[in-house]
C-alpha cells in the first residue's frame, strides 16, 4: 500500500506522489486512504511546513479506477469506504499544493482543486468527464467550481465534459500558475520553499482556514472574525518575529506548527 503514495522531505517541503504511472494515477480506496494518512502524519510532522502533491508518470490522475466503477456498477463492490471525504485535504492546517503534471480528469481535477494552490503544465489535460460517464457532478464540484471560475464556464466544463489543456486551466482560474511541463515541479518546488522559509506555519494554518471557511459567511462575519483572529496573532510569538526579522533584515524563524 505505501507504493501507491510516495514520499519525500525537502527543505520543509514534503512532496507526496501518486504512484500508479500505469493506470496515469487512477484513483482507489487503498490509494485515498494512504494518501489521507500521510496528509495527517504530515501535519502531526514539524519538520513539514508546505506539501505538495503530484503524479508520477504521465498523468496527474485520471479519476476512480475502472475495476472501482465496474464493480460499483455490477453490485460487486465491498469494499468498506474511507469516511473521509475528498475535500479532507481543505481540513489539513499546513498548505497543499497540487502540481499538476498531466492527466487530470474527475475524481482527480477533484483532489487538484481541493489543494490550496494549484500549478499545472501548460500541455496536461483536463476534463470534469462525469456527463460523459453518465455521472453527475460528484465530491462537491457543483459547489467549488462557481466559486472559482463564475457559473457560465462552470456550466460549461461540467455539462460538456470536455477536455482542456492546462493553459486553458489557468484562463479559467482553476490554477495559479501554468508552466511548461519540463519545468513544473521546478518551480513547485521553488515557490513551496519559499513558503516555508519565509511565512508563518501558524499564520499559514489560520489562513487556510479563513479562506475556506469564509466561503459560508457574510463579509460582516468574516470581518469580526479577522478581528478576533487578528487579537490572537497578537500574542503569537510569530508576530514577534516576523516584525524582529523585518527590522534585522534577515530570514525569519518561525517556530514550527504545533502536532
Amino acid at each position: 500500500m505505501s507504493e501507491l503514495v510516495l514520499s519525500s522531505l525537502d527543505d520543509g517541503v514534503l512532496t507526496l506522489t501518486f504512484n500508479r504511472p500505469d493506470r496515469l494515477n487512477a484513483w482507489t480506496d487503498a490509494m485515498g486512504r494512504r494518501y489521507f494518512d500521510l496528509l495527517e502524519e504530515a501535519e502531526r510532522d514539524p519538520a513539514v511546513r508546505v506539501i505538495v502533491v503530484t503524479g508520477a508518470g504521465k498523468g496527474f490522475c485520471a479519476g476512480a479506477d475502472f475495476q472501482t466503477l465496474t464493480a460499483l456498477q455490477d453490485g460487486s463492490y465491498d469494499v468498506e469506504p474511507d469516511k473521509r471525504p475528498p475535500t479532507h485535504p481543505t481540513t489539513i492546517r499546513k498548505p497543499i499544493i497540487a502540481a499538476v503534471n498531466g492527466a487530470c480528469a474527475g475524481l482527480g481535477m477533484v483532489h487538484a482543486l481541493v489543494c490550496d494552490l494549484v500549478f499545472t503544465a501548460a500541455e496536461a489535460k483536463w476534463t470534469t468527464a462525469f456527463a460523459r460517464r453518465g455521472l453527475i457532478a460528484e465530491y462537491g464540484l457543483a459547489w467549488l467550481l462557481p466559486r472559482l471560475i463564475g457559473q457560465a464556464r462552470t456550466m460549461d466544463v461540467l455539462l460538456s465534459g470536455r477536455t482542456f489543456s492546462g493553459a486553458e486551466a489557468g484562463e479559467l482560474g482553476l490554477a495559479g500558475r501554468v508552466v511548461p511541463g519540463e519545468r513544473l515541479m521546478a518551480e513547485t518546488l521553488a515557490y513551496a520553499r519559499e513558503l516555508a522559509a519565509h511565512s508563518s506555519p501558524a499564520s499559514m494554518a489560520v489562513i487556510k482556514r479563513q479562506v475556506w471557511g469564509d466561503w459560508g459567511r457574510s463579509l460582516a462575519e468574516a470581518e469580526t472574525e479577522a478581528v478576533r483572529l487578528m487579537m490572537e496573532a497578537f500574542a503569537r510569538p510569530d508576530f514577534q518575529e516576523g516584525v524582529a526579522s523585518f527590522l534585522e533584515h534577515r530570514a525569519p524563524s518561525f517556530p514550527p506548527l504545533p502536532g
